[in-house]
Protein backbone atom coordinates (compact mmCIF):
# COMPACT_ATOMS: atom_id res chain seq x y z
CA UNK A 1 0.00 0.00 0.00
CA UNK A 2 1.53 3.51 -1.10
CA UNK A 3 1.84 6.22 1.27
CA UNK A 4 -1.46 7.76 2.43
CA UNK A 5 -2.05 11.65 1.02
CA UNK A 6 -3.28 14.34 2.86
CA UNK A 7 -5.96 16.75 1.47
CA UNK A 8 -6.41 20.10 3.19
CA UNK A 9 -9.95 21.61 1.92
CA UNK A 10 -11.92 25.00 2.70
CA UNK A 11 -14.32 24.29 0.04
CA UNK A 12 -16.50 21.14 -0.48
CA UNK A 13 -14.69 18.96 -3.83
CA UNK A 14 -16.58 18.11 -6.60
CA UNK A 15 -16.26 16.63 -9.56
CA UNK A 16 -13.29 18.81 -11.51
CA UNK A 17 -11.45 18.46 -7.96
CA UNK A 18 -12.09 14.92 -8.40
CA UNK A 19 -10.52 14.39 -11.66
CA UNK A 20 -7.09 16.27 -10.22
CA UNK A 21 -6.91 13.77 -7.36
CA UNK A 22 -7.59 10.63 -9.58
CA UNK A 23 -4.99 12.77 -11.67
CA UNK A 24 -2.49 12.67 -8.78
CA UNK A 25 -3.43 9.14 -7.40
CA UNK A 26 -3.23 7.71 -11.25
CA UNK A 27 -4.35 4.72 -10.21
CA UNK A 28 -2.19 3.75 -6.99
CA UNK A 29 -3.87 2.32 -3.63
CA UNK A 30 -2.92 5.77 -1.60
CA UNK A 31 -5.38 6.12 0.77
CA UNK A 32 -6.52 9.76 0.50
CA UNK A 33 -7.06 11.73 4.48
CA UNK A 34 -9.55 14.91 3.23
CA UNK A 35 -9.23 17.48 6.48
CA UNK A 36 -11.54 20.66 6.76
CA UNK A 37 -10.96 23.29 8.82
CA UNK A 38 -13.89 24.11 11.24
CA UNK A 39 -12.67 27.75 11.80
CA UNK A 40 -10.53 29.26 8.69
CA UNK A 41 -9.16 31.71 10.53
CA UNK A 42 -9.23 34.75 8.07
CA UNK A 43 -7.96 37.97 8.96
CA UNK A 44 -10.26 41.01 8.19
CA UNK A 45 -7.78 43.16 6.69
CA UNK A 46 -6.66 40.10 4.26
CA UNK A 47 -10.46 39.64 3.42
CA UNK A 48 -10.95 43.05 2.84
CA UNK A 49 -8.36 43.50 0.43
CA UNK A 50 -9.15 40.22 -1.48
CA UNK A 51 -12.78 41.40 -1.93
CA UNK A 52 -11.81 44.98 -3.37
CA UNK A 53 -9.38 42.99 -5.12
CA UNK A 54 -11.74 41.50 -6.96
CA UNK A 55 -13.80 44.24 -6.86
CA UNK A 56 -16.60 42.83 -4.79
CA UNK A 57 -17.31 45.91 -3.06
CA UNK A 58 -20.21 44.93 -1.83
CA UNK A 59 -18.62 41.44 -0.10
CA UNK A 60 -15.90 43.30 1.47
CA UNK A 61 -18.28 46.13 2.86
CA UNK A 62 -20.58 42.91 4.25
CA UNK A 63 -17.44 41.38 5.94
CA UNK A 64 -16.23 44.43 7.15
CA UNK A 65 -19.36 45.17 9.51
CA UNK A 66 -20.61 41.45 10.16
CA UNK A 67 -20.13 39.90 13.36
CA UNK A 68 -17.93 36.88 14.35
CA UNK A 69 -19.40 33.67 13.19
CA UNK A 70 -21.03 31.55 15.43
CA UNK A 71 -18.75 28.25 16.28
CA UNK A 72 -21.47 26.02 16.11
CA UNK A 73 -22.45 27.34 12.87
CA UNK A 74 -18.64 27.16 11.29
CA UNK A 75 -18.50 23.18 12.80
CA UNK A 76 -21.73 22.40 11.01
CA UNK A 77 -20.73 24.08 7.89
CA UNK A 78 -17.29 21.95 7.97
CA UNK A 79 -19.03 18.79 8.29
CA UNK A 80 -21.11 19.39 5.34
CA UNK A 81 -18.09 20.35 3.41
CA UNK A 82 -16.09 17.18 4.86
CA UNK A 83 -19.59 14.92 4.21
CA UNK A 84 -19.77 16.61 0.09
CA UNK A 85 -16.10 16.01 -0.07
CA UNK A 86 -15.69 12.38 0.88
CA UNK A 87 -18.71 11.07 -1.49
CA UNK A 88 -17.10 13.52 -4.22
CA UNK A 89 -13.83 11.31 -3.65
CA UNK A 90 -15.48 7.93 -3.48
CA UNK A 91 -14.06 4.95 -4.63
CA UNK A 92 -10.67 6.70 -5.33
CA UNK A 93 -7.30 5.17 -3.85
CA UNK A 94 -7.40 2.69 -1.43
CA UNK A 95 -10.12 4.29 0.26
CA UNK A 96 -10.97 7.83 1.57
CA UNK A 97 -11.86 9.38 5.43
CA UNK A 98 -11.64 12.77 6.67
CA UNK A 99 -11.99 14.91 9.62
CA UNK A 100 -12.92 18.15 10.40
CA UNK A 101 -10.15 19.84 12.75
CA UNK A 102 -9.84 22.88 14.95
CA UNK A 103 -6.78 24.56 16.38
CA UNK A 104 -6.23 26.02 12.55
CA UNK A 105 -6.35 24.63 9.10
CA UNK A 106 -1.91 24.54 8.64
CA UNK A 107 -1.56 23.11 12.32
CA UNK A 108 -4.14 20.38 11.68
CA UNK A 109 -2.63 19.52 8.17
CA UNK A 110 1.06 19.09 9.59
CA UNK A 111 -0.14 17.02 12.42
CA UNK A 112 -1.89 14.47 10.20
CA UNK A 113 1.35 14.49 7.74
CA UNK A 114 3.49 13.73 10.79
CA UNK A 115 0.70 11.23 12.27
CA UNK A 116 0.39 9.44 9.24
CA UNK A 117 3.97 9.75 8.10
CA UNK A 118 2.23 11.25 4.56
CA UNK A 119 4.81 11.91 2.06
CA UNK A 120 2.73 14.27 -0.02
CA UNK A 121 0.03 17.30 0.94
CA UNK A 122 -2.67 18.83 -1.27
CA UNK A 123 -4.40 22.26 -0.36
CA UNK A 124 -7.62 23.47 -2.09
CA UNK A 125 -8.56 26.45 -1.75
CA UNK A 126 -10.43 29.25 -3.75
CA UNK A 127 -7.84 32.31 -4.62
CA UNK A 128 -6.74 34.45 -2.37
CA UNK A 129 -4.83 37.15 -4.12
CA UNK A 130 -3.16 38.69 -1.30
CA UNK A 131 -2.27 35.37 0.62
CA UNK A 132 -0.96 33.74 -2.51
CA UNK A 133 0.78 36.68 -3.87
CA UNK A 134 2.92 37.27 -0.77
CA UNK A 135 2.67 33.60 0.07
CA UNK A 136 1.19 33.42 3.11
CA UNK A 137 -1.10 30.66 1.94
CA UNK A 138 -1.91 27.38 3.80
CA UNK A 139 0.12 25.81 1.48
CA UNK A 140 3.03 27.92 1.70
CA UNK A 141 2.84 27.86 5.76
CA UNK A 142 2.39 24.21 5.55
CA UNK A 143 5.32 23.61 3.10
CA UNK A 144 7.21 25.16 5.13
CA UNK A 145 6.55 23.82 8.48
CA UNK A 146 6.96 20.41 6.59
CA UNK A 147 10.19 20.49 4.58
CA UNK A 148 7.83 18.83 1.96
CA UNK A 149 6.20 19.97 -1.16
CA UNK A 150 3.11 20.59 -0.71
CA UNK A 151 0.74 20.90 -4.04
CA UNK A 152 -2.15 23.95 -4.07
CA UNK A 153 -4.81 23.49 -6.08
CA UNK A 154 -7.92 26.12 -6.72
CA UNK A 155 -10.82 24.34 -6.35
CA UNK A 156 -12.91 23.72 -8.99
CA UNK A 157 -10.55 23.94 -11.54
CA UNK A 158 -7.25 22.58 -12.99
CA UNK A 159 -5.31 25.65 -11.81
CA UNK A 160 -2.22 25.06 -9.50
CA UNK A 161 -1.19 27.54 -7.07
CA UNK A 162 2.07 28.74 -6.31
CA UNK A 163 3.52 27.20 -3.35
Amino acid sequence: MSDPIVILTEEPLGADDRVNIERLVNGGDAPLVVLVPANTERHLLVDLLENLSMLDIAKAFRELTAHAPDPDTQRAAAAETLSVSLRALEGLGSGVSGETVDGGAVNGLVAKVKELGAAQAVVITRPHAVSDTFHTDWANKAQDRLGLPVLHLYAGSGFIGDS
